[in-house]
């Protein structure tokens, strides 16, 4: 008897069950209820053979638990294909809509729908031959998953990002040009960051504002402009700089901006480096390497922010661009003035 891994997702996380045995569905009750405990956030657990399948569990132990009757009650919270007879197993899929399937968008199932596919069960009853020759080879992926054959593994890192952004939308209007420069330093020095993190540099900085268009009563402004860096860098200084000298081309004053942003463009891996000649005097990118990776360890010990540019402006300054955060949950697990105060 062939042995086919089984998949457990919580959530949007997937877990390989491989070598794990014992009642999967017990032990996954477990880890829901001390999920709830400890943060006080519910979830939702499918297992199945299959990535495709464990993500339909996991709809059918959400819908069953939010709208009783749309299936059994001994499927709601944690759903486990793997126990279920052969007849169970297809009823399932042959009461749940086509577009409930992961990977199935608007698009697709619009076309299914028109085609006669009505169900997750229509869906895998279809040969992935036809499928591939009709649709795509990617939905024939799908079909197989479907029928319990594993086509979509693990990935063992994710892929490098081919843009990377920080963008945000302000607390307060902004109508100054020294608050928009604090604000597009603040979320540049973000970007680079991230873009240290995956080892890349980046070639373009793009940078945007623009108003409320939600505020029809206000005058509307959005503009954006890509900015070409000298060498392809990593560099929170660079990066920052080139940002600014575009917020010089993009900002009119007389404007009540409400949000902007920073992308970085043309990204490659850092271990590719420009060359040039040494025409002019410059720091050794090698210094500056060493300053960005202390400017990251000393926030990744105390804190973001910890250390930034002085273009950011100081926290003391009641900066008007910064989010409004009052309903934002507190940190329990990671500050202690936020800890949770529990009374008798």
């Amino acid at each position: 008897m062939q042995h086919w891994p089984w998949y457990l997702l919580i959530d949007e996380s997937f877990l390989d069950l491989q070598g794990i045995r014992g009642d999967m569905t017990r032990r996954s009750q477990l880890v829901r209820q001390r999920i709830l405990q400890w943060t006080g956030i519910p979830c939702g657990i499918g297992i199945g053979p299959t990535k495709t399948l464990a993500k339909l569990a996991n709809f059918i132990a959400k819908t069953a638990e939010r709208k009783p009757g749309s299936y059994p009650e001994q499927h709601a919270q944690v759903c486990n294909l793997s126990v279920l007879p052969n007849q169970e197993l297809n009823s399932h899929p042959g009461q749940t809509d086509v577009g409930e399937v992961w990977g199935v968008g608007r698009r697709i199932g619009a076309q299914l729908k028109d085609a006669g596919i009505q169900t997750v069960l229509d869906l895998k009853m279809l040969d992935p031959a036809t499928v591939r020759r009709r649709w795509s080879v990617v939905l024939e992926r799908t079909v197989r998953e479907l029928k319990g054959m594993s086509c979509i593994g693990f990935d063992e890192a994710p892929a490098p990002k081919q843009e990377i952004a920080c963008t945000r939308s302000f607390g307060h209007a902004v109508t100054q040009l020294n608050e928009l420069q604090q604000a597009l330093t603040e979320f540049a020095s973000r970007a680079a960051e991230k873009l240290r993190r995956q080892s890349s540099h980046a070639g373009q900085v793009l940078c945007f504002i623009r108003t409320s268009p939600f505020r029809a009563q206000d005058a509307q402004y959005s503009r954006s402009i890509v900015m070409p860096l000298r060498r392809p860098t990593a560099d929170s200084t660079e990066i920052t700089q080139a940002a600014l000298r575009g917020l010089q081309v993009l900002y009119k004053p007389g404007y009540r901006y409400a949000k902007a942003g920073v992308m970085l463009l043309d990204l490659s891996p850092a271990q590719r480096c420009q060359q040039e000649l040494a025409l002019e005097q410059e720091p050794q990118s090698s210094e500056h390497e060493k300053l960005m990776r202390a400017l990251d360890a000393i926030n990744l010990r105390f804190g973001r922010g910890t250390l930034h540019l002085a273009s950011a402006g100081l926290e003391g300054e009641g900066r008007l661009w910064t989010m409004r955060q009052e309903r934002k949950t507190p940190r329990y697990t990671t500050h202690w003035e936020e800890l949770a105060l529990v009374r008798a």
